[in-house]
């Protein structure tokens, strides 16, 4: 059964034919209302585009239209009897590359738009892969223009071949279309009988999306710590992954202390059941120090199968780890200078390794002045990924995707505790302060005997 909803976006180089093909595709599956074609038909006649331009319906901004390019992101809204859609048509020139991250950043499937006549450019290699580093896997290789190279089955397959071996482990449903007139768009083309897969519509209504949150181990960014009385004291934030009841054992990270859930508490009243994207507040069993930026983790219930380990459903905790880095601002990365590092809803300094220029995509280093808690992002995108700021201009300057842990930042099921670390978690323990002193007094003679 389809998904109710299906986020795209488009990609690939300037002029290919991005905002024509999602025109195109809202104006034949009935998706504008008869002002919008008034609009756009009257728009058309200064633009030698025939009756009707369809880039019109998506290219918003006065300077789009008069340049005839896409400058933001625009998105629309459409929907057919099996399924709805949020199209996010990204623009194609170099220097927007970052509104196109922007774009596909929420996206399940990519359009990759190639323009038969000059194959596959520079700026289309950089769009696939941007899209595969923010995850998607399911990409429509549109072949776009195929009229004008008199729908040859040569060009088809030789661009096919071509981003099939760049676009390795993502799955590619490569369609050779005319965007312009219509041709595998939203039905089969009399002048295409080599090509017998899905025309782009029936391809979007039918392909199997896998974003099922509550299946992942749970992951809850603290918000805020609410205290609307002397009672209560709750905490607030968006499940990220997985699923949470009351009863269940969770852990706040980094301090590594455990209790367990008592209520879930939600506008409408306590629920049984609180899941991945739902907003709740948590209430706990034990009032332990926890504060806005902390992570709440439950054990998975595959890691009471047998063969899984129950660590596997932790986070790690660390101040140094590897990511592949979008940078967007027009001032170069200077590894010299410290940035914001927002991730989830903890905000620390940091420092990155080397420098990176306006859309440059490249794999730093990235050391943090507090430990955060996170994962790969391929295991989890609500922790696995991060902007970073400029603390000057609170420009958001660049946007990060976590690869791998390095050196402290080691798995914190993994990682035996510190001298340190034991003592304080001995004393987080205690209900008093006599009672933490006596029971770290006990530890160090135990430790050092």
């Amino acid at each position: 059964m389809e998904s109710s909803l299906l986020r795209i976006c488009t990609a690939g180089s300037v002029d290919d034919g991005k905002s024509t093909l999602i025109g195109r595709l809202l104006y034949d599956s009935q998706s504008v209302y008869e002002d919008q074609v008034s609009s756009v038909e009257k728009a058309s006649k200064n633009r030698n585009a025939g009756p009707i331009d369809f880039s019109l319906f998506t290219d918003g901004l006065r300077a789009e239209r008069e340049q005839g390019i896409t400058i933001d992101v625009a998105y629309r809204y459409f929907a057919t009897a099996r399924r709805k859609f949020i199209l996010a048509d990204t623009p194609g020139h170099e220097q927007y590359t970052r509104n196109m991250a922007t774009g596909a950043s929420t996206a399940d499937v990519a359009i990759l738009l190639i323009d038969a006549r000059n194959g596959v450019r520079t700026q289309s290699k950089r769009h696939a892969r941007i899209a595969r580093l923010l995850g998607i896997t399911d990409f429509v290789l549109a072949i776009n223009k195929m009229d004008l190279v008199d729908f040859d089955q040569e060009v088809f397959e030789r661009i096919h071949d071509e981003f099939s071996e760049f676009l390795t482990g993502a799955a590619v449903h490569a369609i050779p279309m005319s965007a312009l007139l219509g041709d595998n768009v939203i039905t089969h083309s009399d002048r295409t009988p080599y090509f017998d897969g899905l025309p782009l519509l029936e391809y979007l209504e039918t392909v199997q999306v896998h974003r099922n949150l509550a299946s992942g181990p749970f992951r809850f960014p603290v918000q805020m710590v609410v205290r609307p009385d002397d009672v209560f004291r709750g905490y607030a934030g968006q499940i990220v992954s997985g699923t949470i009841k009351p009863g269940d054992r969770v852990t706040a990270w980094p301090s590594g202390r455990s209790a367990r859930v008592n209520r879930i508490v939600t506008y409408d009243g306590d629920i049984a059941l609180g899941f991945a994207p739902m907003s709740v507040t948590l209430t706990l069993d034990d009032e332990i120090d926890i504060s806005r930026g902390d992570v709440l983790t439950a054990e998975s219930p595959a890691a009471s199968r047998p063969g899984v380990r129950g660590g596997d459903a932790l986070p790690f905790v660390g101040q140094k780890f590897e990511a592949e880095l979008v940078w967007m601002d027009e001032r170069p990365l200077d590894p010299g200078r410290v940035y914001l590092l927002k991730q989830g809803t903890r905000t620390v300094t940091a420092e990155v390794n080397h420098a990176l220029v306006l859309n440059q995509i490249g794999n730093v280093q990235v050391s943090t002045a507090r430990p955060i808690v996170f994962d790969r992002y391929d295991q989890n995108r609500g922790t696995g990924s991060f902007i970073l700021i400029d603390p000057a201009t609170q420009f958001t300057c660049g946007a990060g995707m976590i690869t791998e842990p390095i050196r402290e930042a080691s798995a914190v099921h993994n990682a035996p505790l510190s001298f340190a670390e034991r003592l304080a978690h001995i004393a987080r323990r205690a209900s008093s302060e006599e009672e933490a002193a006596e029971a770290v007094r006990k530890a160090l003679e135990e430790m050092l005997t």
